[in-house]
């Protein structure tokens, strides 16, 4: 089969939440858990987001919700770790590899109600994986005419975080 890509197709999940145990002077004891609503999925195009919250792709009826729990941190820097878990995706889970930067912490205002209640200490973080969607039940394809497939079976993951000290 030849595979040939014309261009990436970008969604974004919006309500994601989750807990992080994070300490920079021990980093390699981290632990994370997240829960992404995958009913909130939007890749800009209504008619996509509709066929990739379907029965072919994420099935939200069915699994309204991906997690990832991980707490085995390989450190390969001052700002760089490999963090090792599980994901859930449409009921499968499987062990990946997230790249996490470790971006800084800073104090930063927080406000509630039209109140300035901070300063509250902000942690970012920048993490990459690759998933094959195959490996998550994830089969649906459809063969393009000059050859090759509409979807690849690699999809990259980018997670750009925000922990609010608690």
């Amino acid at each position: 089969v030849r595979h040939m890509m014309v261009t990436d197709v970008r969604g974004h999940f919006k309500n994601v939440h989750g807990t992080l145990e994070f300490d920079p002077e021990f980093p390699a004891l981290s632990r994370v858990e997240a829960v992404i609503d995958a009913r909130g999925l939007w890749s800009g195009e209504r008619a996509r987001d509709t066929h990739l919250k379907g029965p072919d792709f994420l099935d939200i009826e069915r699994f309204p919700e991906i997690t990832f729990r991980g707490s085995q941190v390989r450190l390969l820097g001052a700002n760089e770790a490999v963090v090792l878990g599980d994901l859930t995706l449409r009921g499968v889970t499987r062990p990946i590899e997230l790249h996490v930067h470790y971006l800084g912490q800073w104090q930063t205002p927080w406000w509630e109600d039209g109140v300035d209640k901070g300063p509250k200490t902000r942690a970012g973080f920048l993490a990459t994986t690759r998933i094959n969607r195959y490996e998550f039940g994830v089969n649906w394809n459809s063969a393009l005419d000059r050859g090759g497939v509409i979807v690849g079976a690699d999809v990259t993951v980018t997670i750009d975080a925000e922990a609010i000290l608690q």
